[in-house]
């Protein structure tokens, strides 16, 4: 069964006359297609018992027909209405829809009220958890293209920490290494690239930006790239010149956090057990307060997906899941400190898709 005809089963089974998909990702892993229309019309709708059809910004439609699409794809211009045109086809095919499912984690309110406004239907059903659990095991082929995202990134490591050098701002080995890897074919990153340096690094959400490195700072690196639809997404955390004891101490903890939780991946624990044995160890050291998000997340096509791993979520773990380890220790002022690998669970343990070493290097 192929995956539309999963969601077409789905459908049929939730007694809905279409399910209407709006997540470009959840189109990219139905159809392959992959495009952010940004404010354009981009949706997939799914029929119980009829064949799909796509619709699309007219100058999106040989770029998904190229993709090999099996089935109808309809286009439409900037001035034309693509609510009432998405109606239409619709009742082609269904001339009295009244029950449709959607993707409530994406579609927004105004575009849910503009396809109320031409559809007399109930959109009650969330189709979110059912392409969460499709998503959740990764097939051997998805597994190769991670496997090559990962290598990609620990090709940008290699060249990031070439550039590293007291003087020189965090922008400046971004770009570096984001040159190398276009060099070399890589064109997109899976998300903005971090190259933080000092007290920066303990802004976990922070940015890229002018800071300058120094000498007797740890430079920690967040990034990932994109390959055939898949990404990668991974940490290090670097030195320059000599640490002090805490400084050290800091990115030993957090180093024993990650590699533990990593060995304790099995299939049969828990999402939350995973997230505890990491944090146990930060919180024995003292730094428990410092670790201030969930361990890890899902991820595949896109950098965070289902499921979370985290306090709480009490999912056994299967092979195929794939997902990061990430204990990061920030003391604001000071410095910060983030070791991440993304895993996938095997039969017996996990497999991590970036392998750059993770001892304590000094630049």
């Amino acid at each position: 069964m192929t995956k539309l005809e999963q969601v077409q089963n789905w459908t049929d089974k939730q007694g809905l006359d279409f399910t209407y998909l709006s997540d470009p990702k959840t189109i990219q892993y139905l159809t392959g297609f992959f495009s952010a229309p940004v404010e354009r019309v981009l949706a997939l709708v799914v029929f119980p018992d009829k064949a799909p059809f796509m619709f699309a910004p007219a100058l999106e439609v040989e770029a998904i027909k190229d993709t090999g699409f099996p089935y109808d794809v309809y286009g439409y211009l900037d001035h034309e209405n693509p609510w009432q045109m998405i109606a239409e086809h619709v009742k082609e095919r269904n001339a009295n829809p009244k029950k449709a499912g959607l993707e409530m984690t994406n579609l927004t309110i105004s575009r849910l009220n503009e396809l109320q406004a031409v559809l007399d239907v109930s959109f009650t059903t969330d189709v979110t958890d059912f392409m969460n659990s499709m998503r959740l095991i990764k097939s051997p082929d998805e597994i190769e293209k991670l496997d090559a995202a990962g290598r990609e990134a620990d090709y940008a490591f290699q060249k990031g920490f070439e550039a590293v050098k007291a003087g020189k701002p965090e922008s400046a080995v971004m770009a570096e290494l984001e040159y190398a890897l276009k060099l070399k074919g890589v064109m997109e990153m899976s998300f903005d690239t971090l190259v933080q340096a000092g007290a920066h690094a303990a802004e976990p959400h922070g940015a890229t930006g002018s800071n300058l490195i120094k000498n007797n700072e740890m430079v920690l690196f967040d990034l990932g790239t994109v390959h055939q639809g898949y990404i990668s997404d991974s940490s290090r955390t670097v030195a320059v010149g000599k640490l002090s004891d805490k400084q050290k101490d800091i990115y030993n903890v957090c180093l024993d956090a990650q590699l533990t939780a990593m060995d304790y991946v099995k299939p049969g624990v828990t999402a939350e057990s995973v997230d505890k044995v990491a944090r146990d160890i930060i919180d024995k050291a003292g730094y428990g307060k410092y670790f201030i998000h969930r361990l890890g997340h899902g991820m595949g096509m896109s950098e965070h997906e289902f499921p979370s791993i985290m306090e709480g979520n009490k999912m056994e773990l299967k092979p195929g899941m794939c997902f990061s380890i990430e204990p990061g220790i920030y003391v604001p002022g000071f410095a910060g400190v983030r070791i991440e690998d993304c895993v996938h669970v095997t039969e017996n343990g996990c497999e991590p898709f970036t392998h750059t070493p993770k001892e304590l290097k000094y630049l």
